[in-house]
């Protein structure tokens, strides 16, 4: 009964406190350097309807909103702010009573720079904590603590990065990618054979597919990769940059994979002292088989869920299929195909590390 209570209280205070710091975001306005205005009142003065000459039709909006400065040496202050928004909202928004918006003030010019986004990021935070925690107890808070801590890492190595002038960028975020790979899975699986296993494989089927991808890179002089699309490339060299992009993309790849067969022999092991290094490498390629196409497709499809909207207004404005997907789907189809590739090499590299390790002379799983 005393633990049944125990339970109980430790749900009861992470659902009052996550409610509480999810409330509190609505009132965190003093802790913002920023200026923040809290809509109080909205009004659409003009409608005027678009065309352009691809035949695309919009509605174009001009808004006034009245509001109170939330923090700053003019809080408290009412100031009356313009808005213009489209139907469709590709490069605007429009902006509600009780939103609370980051402006900036110049003389008398006042400017909406965003939308303060703070409290529904809390609270998707807090609700994904509360999941992890509540269904999966200590695993969840493992996989919580190694969510924070490779973010750390990530931010030094930047830090780093930049302290360095880019110089040595692959190498050190190659370094990184062991560290993630090294860091969550002792973290997950603890100091194991299971997380030895585990991370020889990842780090195998990394390896061999950037390996494989730059060599294909090299001897076609990287035809077809339109490196000038990558978003703010303007201190590193694209190929570097690209190469470590996927690399930290094929790395969580394998690294799913692996965990999901090296946990399936070892339960077949435990199950089954006696089968042999043969029956265990043919059930991992079982195993491998199985999950393959699947993560294959989830990342085919975050990879479509990335470049969809701009690829549509691109397509919208008469541009053409080979256009586009060069512009916009060419670097996150090729990195997706790098990942296909250790994908694919992880299941006969795993399969072999975990059915002549896990087969010792005493025939023990550890």
């Amino acid at each position: 009964m005393g633990q049944f209570f125990r339970r109980w209280w430790r749900v009861a205070l992470l659902l009052v406190g996550g409610l509480l710091l999810v409330g509190g975001t609505r009132y965190a306005a003093p802790l913002y350097r920023q200026p923040i205005l809290q809509v109080t009142a909205s009004k659409v003065t003009t409608v005027t309807k678009t065309k352009d000459e691809f035949n695309n039709r919009d509605r174009q909006y001009t808004q006034y909103l009245t509001g109170r400065v939330l923090n700053g040496k003019h809080r408290g202050q009412t100031l009356q702010v313009k808005n213009s928004y489209s139907a469709s909202g590709a490069f605007d928004q429009r902006y509600r009573v009780g939103d609370q918006l980051f402006i900036s003030r110049s003389h008398k010019t006042i400017l909406i720079k965003g939308l303060k986004r703070d409290t529904v990021l809390v609270a998707l935070l807090w609700l994904a904590v509360c999941l992890l925690v509540l269904l999966l107890h200590r695993a969840g808070l493992m996989a919580l603590l190694s969510v924070a801590l490779n973010l750390i890492l990530f931010f030094l190595a930047i830090e780093l990065d930049l302290a360095l002038r880019s110089v040595g960028f692959l190498y050190l975020f190659g370094g990184l990618a062991l560290l993630f790979a090294l860091l969550t899975l002792w973290l997950i699986l603890g100091p194991t054979k299971q997380m030895v296993i585990t991370f020889a494989a990842t780090v195998s089927g990394t390896v061999l597919s950037m390996g494989l991808s730059a060599l294909v890179l090299a001897l076609t002089h990287h035809n077809g990769i339109y490196y000038e699309t990558m978003a703010y490339v303007t201190q590193v060299a694209p190929q570097p940059l690209f190469m470590a992009a996927t690399l930290l993309g094929s790395l969580g790849a394998v690294m799913d994979e692996s965990t999901d067969i090296v946990a399936t022999l070892f339960e077949l092991k435990s199950d089954k002292p006696a089968i042999s290094a043969l029956e265990l490498f043919q059930a991992g390629r079982q195993v491998g088989t199985a999950i393959m196409g699947p993560l294959i497709n989830v990342l085919l499809l975050i990879f479509i869920a990335e470049t969809f909207p701009i690829a549509l207004l691109l397509l919208k404005n008469g541009n053409s299929w080979g256009y586009t997907f060069s512009m916009t789907m060419s670097l996150g189809m090729a990195q997706s195909l790098i990942s296909g590739i250790g994908i694919v090499l992880a299941i006969p590299v795993v399969s072999f590390l975990a059915s002549r390790l896990l087969v010792t002379k005493a025939g023990a799983v550890k």
